[in-house]
């Protein structure tokens, strides 16, 4: 069962996310939030699987409240994923710096909410690679530059480099072993590597440092 925690300003938005989750097998509500420090509050004693995070929200934000979720002792497992009505928000790139899985717009179809809660809570980073491209290389760097030194990447192999730029492209390991010539099982491999060197939680922090070192810019990939 994966438990989750709804963080949203708006009750009617809640009450429409836990009709249809409870509706859900495999996933349960276990507590909701209408603002960021509740959310903050919650999360530390219910202890969720993952938290469906309103970017926008009295008190703290989302933003805010995500940095402080993640950051809290025993909260490695924790997954959120980010709820938003633009696609295109300078928020979103900012909580994926800060940890979150990925994102969802409000108005995704009740079967893509349910895939995005079993693929976050399972540890894979919720990555639609057009719109994630999109979000970043608008808001990383727009002028081209790095916001991070390249030197962040020295730690890894040339081929860990290859992998990285290929998980930025939006490749999944299947993909990745195709154009990398390897095995899916040295992809994931690879990106396990990559995450523990970095010191990343997923995939979707992959994409971030790729950009912010340069090592991938806007329209490549």
């Amino acid at each position: 069962m994966i438990r989750v925690l709804l963080a949203d300003d708006q009750q009617l938005v809640r009450a429409g996310f836990r009709s249809l989750l409870d509706r859900t097998a495999d996933i349960e509500v276990v507590a909701e939030a209408g603002d960021g420090l509740a959310a903050v509050d919650l999360a530390r004693s219910v202890r969720p699987d993952l938290v469906l995070m309103d970017i926008r929200m009295p008190g703290i934000d989302g933003l805010d409240a995500t940095r402080r979720i993640l950051a809290a002792p025993g909260a490695e497992r924790v997954r959120v994923i980010i709820l938003t009505t633009f696609e295109l928000d300078e928020y979103i790139f900012a909580a994926l710096r800060a940890g979150a899985s990925g994102f969802l717009a409000k108005t995704a179809p009740p079967a893509d909410l349910r895939r995005a809660i079993r693929v976050a809570a399972a540890g894979e980073a919720l990555l639609t690679p057009g719109v994630t491209k999109r979000v970043i290389a608008h808001f990383a760097c727009p002028d081209g530059s790095a916001a991070l030194d390249a030197s962040a990447l020295a730690v890894l192999t040339e081929r860990e480099r290859e992998v990285t730029a290929a998980v930025a492209a939006g490749l999944s390991n299947q993909e990745i072993a195709e154009r990398l010539f390897m095995s899916p099982l040295t992809a994931k491999t690879h990106v396990s590597r990559i995450m523990t060197k970095l010191g990343l939680r997923d995939r979707a922090q992959i994409v971030v440092v790729a950009y912010e070192t340069g090592l991938v810019r806007p329209g490549e990939g």
